[in-house]
């Protein structure tokens, strides 16, 4: 049984090794990131157009999605939302546990007025845009483009 909820300060170790497991992120260095991570996902915590979804078996971080729901001055000024970060553990892929967090993503992006979910993927493998498709997305009806920064923010 998969258990979805919003991640909280305690599911930080949790995300951080399952990031760093299965995407190109940095390995965790503990303690000095674990205060880091707790402090980001508190303010995840109380931003009500931000889900950072999670999900569990057995009390256990096997699956995450971000949702991030965006104001929007467009179509009756409805927003829209963006998701990010779909990352399950290689040992419980292929259970519907991405596909349960997936739909209530899009549960909450429809109750919020959104009037369309958007995701990129830098994936090229079958398996994974087919994912997407079943989760109802479609690949061909824009144009993705991506824009990376190197270095630390700046003040603005």
């Amino acid at each position: 049984m998969l258990e979805i909820g919003k991640a909280t300060q305690h599911d930080a170790e949790a995300l951080m090794h399952l990031y760093h497991n299965h995407l190109t992120s940095q390995p965790p260095t503990e303690e000095q990131n674990i205060v880091i991570w707790r402090d980001k996902i508190a303010r995840f915590e109380q931003n009500p157009m931000y889900y950072l979804l999670v999900g569990k078996h057995d009390g256990f971080v096997v699956s995450s999605v971000t949702l991030v729901v965006v104001e929007n001055l467009t179509r009756n000024n409805r927003p829209y939302a963006i998701i990010e970060n779909v990352v399950t553990h290689a040992d419980y892929r292929g259970k519907g546990y991405a596909s349960a967090l997936m739909r209530r993503a899009s549960a909450i992006a429809e109750k919020m007025g959104c009037y369309k979910i958007m995701l990129l993927t830098g994936s090229k493998e079958e398996s994974t845009l087919g994912f997407y498709d079943n989760c109802g997305f479609d690949r061909t009806v824009k144009t993705g483009y991506a824009r990376y920064f190197s270095g630390l923010a700046k003040n603005i």
